[in-house]
């Protein structure tokens, strides 16, 4: 290596474009230690000419690897690392965080990172314009069916692509089932709290929405037996696996009742499996148990990018997947045609998966964390939100406000409740930037449930 460089990439000869494998070698060699966080690259010039290419190729290598967020330019000094995770450590401001958007966490994997940004580059030539500059059909093209369907296959087993749409996030899948299925003034049934988006796009649509009890265990197949037979309600919507906001996994038996009583009353059911994908084995899911009356949302903003927005919907049948597609026409005319080649690729190159591995293994250490410092707190082996039940000296609004006052953001129950609700708050614990972020957060809430309700809040 030549003196004057203090870094020179190892370039890898797997066909990306050149300034992409400069970027990955350089995010390679931040994550494994090679360039400690403040160290000074060579000039662009000085690379260039280092590697016998262009200018111009180091200019567009340093660019991508700065909107990675591992380098930064210094007026006057050039060039240096930042680090894997140092833009979101300097975000860190010694307080608490925002735990009320339940995210998946940010992993420290560089390599996952920059296999996810070189299939987004690669994009260019599978794609084109056309890609950038043509409406793409309702429902996604056969290819991202085809991706969907084997994405989904470990869950829902092996389905004809035909039946499977991409739509517009979960919302977008839930908005077209809506609209397929009841009209404003009908009921569904819903888990006695539920995801607040299907409040909203509930009362948005003029639905009404029908509680059913819940235990230990999830949503009480006898309680919905007793709304079916009184309310006749048009669908079920619910959460089996890794409820929201509860982290409830139904057991098997508690999904064959359940699906019994859909059965028994030609109840069509929405799964929404938002996080579906995170244990790596478990229950069956209801699409698999009741094929035919299932509508199964698989979205992946948990599981893989919230950024891409598009969730996969498996339709029962051929005719209902015609009539979703009719509905994904109607509101969001199709999911966005780059975020759904964005999947495809990642699911047909490995990537998905790489990432999905990546997000349950940081996933697993903010569970053990919070173990450690909140054990009252409800959690699922695989998943990366909290339930807070609280004691009985506290309620939910002066608990809310005393973390509010610490910088924490957290959610109270009101917003899941469908009726009464209880003196919970949810824990988004991938929201918090860094593991010391989310040690921090967690020692402060830990703290505020020692006190006396009435000092967290006192003002005078």
């Amino acid at each position: 290596m030549p003196k004057t460089l203090s870094w020179l990439p190892e370039l890898s000869r797997d066909g990306a474009p050149l300034y992409l494998a400069v970027a990955d070698a350089l995010a390679a060699d931040v994550g494994s230690g090679r360039l400690p966080g403040g160290t000074r690259l060579p000039s662009q010039r000085a690379l260039a000419d280092a590697l016998g290419v262009d200018f111009t190729t180091i200019s567009r290598a340093y660019n991508e690897a700065r909107d990675r967020g591992l380098i930064e330019g210094r007026p006057g000094q050039g060039t240096f690392v930042r680090g894997a995770v140092a833009a979101a450590r300097r975000a860190s401001q010694g307080g608490g965080v925002d735990m009320s958007m339940n995210l998946p966490p940010l992993f420290d994997d560089a390599a996952v990172a920059s296999r996810m940004w070189r299939e987004i580059g690669a994009i260019e030539q599978d794609g084109g314009l056309p890609l950038l500059l043509r409406y793409q059909e309702a429902g996604g093209s056969a290819a991202d069916r085809t991706a969907g369907a084997n994405w989904l296959a470990g869950r829902i087993g092996t389905v004809d692509p035909a039946r499977v749409l991409v739509a517009a996030g979960a919302q977008g899948a839930l908005s077209a089932i809506l609209g397929t299925i009841v009209a404003p003034g009908d009921a569904i049934c819903v888990e006695q709290l539920t995801y607040p988006g299907m409040r909203a796009l509930a009362a948005f649509s003029g639905v009404r929405l029908l509680p059913v009890a819940m235990d230990k265990h999830g949503l009480v197949p006898e309680a919905l037996e007793d709304i079916c037979r009184i309310d006749k309600p048009k669908a079920l919507y619910c959460m089996p696996t890794i409820h929201n906001p509860t982290t409830i996994t139904m057991p098997p038996a508690r999904r064959e009742a359940l699906v019994e009583v859909a059965r028994r009353h030609g109840l069509p059911i929405i799964e929404d499996d938002a996080y579906g994908m995170l244990p790596t084995d478990g229950a069956p899911t209801l699409a698999r148990l009741a094929p035919e009356l299932t509508y199964y949302i698989g979205g992946i903003a948990k599981t893989l990018s919230p950024a891409l927005r598009i969730a996969y919907l498996v339709a029962p049948d051929l005719r209902a997947a015609l009539r979703l597609t009719g509905g994904i026409r109607a509101t969001t005319l199709m999911a966005s045609p780059l975020s759904t080649a964005i999947a495809t690729r990642w699911i047909q190159g490995g990537t998905a998966q790489a990432v999905l591995h990546a997000i349950r293994t940081a996933a697993a250490e903010r569970r053990r964390v919070t173990r450690s410092l909140l054990p009252q707190a409800l959690l699922d082996d695989a998943g990366f939100h909290a339930w807070l039940p609280l004691p009985g000296r506290w309620q939910r609004g002066p608990f809310v406000a005393g973390l509010r006052n610490a910088g924490i953001g957290v959610v109270p129950s009101d917003a899941f409740a469908v009726g009464e609700p209880v003196e919970a708050v949810r824990l988004g614990l991938g929201s918090a930037p860094t593991l010391g972020d989310l040690e921090q957060s967690l020692a402060i809430i830990a703290d505020l449930l020692e006190q006396p309700a009435g000092l967290a809040n006192m003002v005078i």
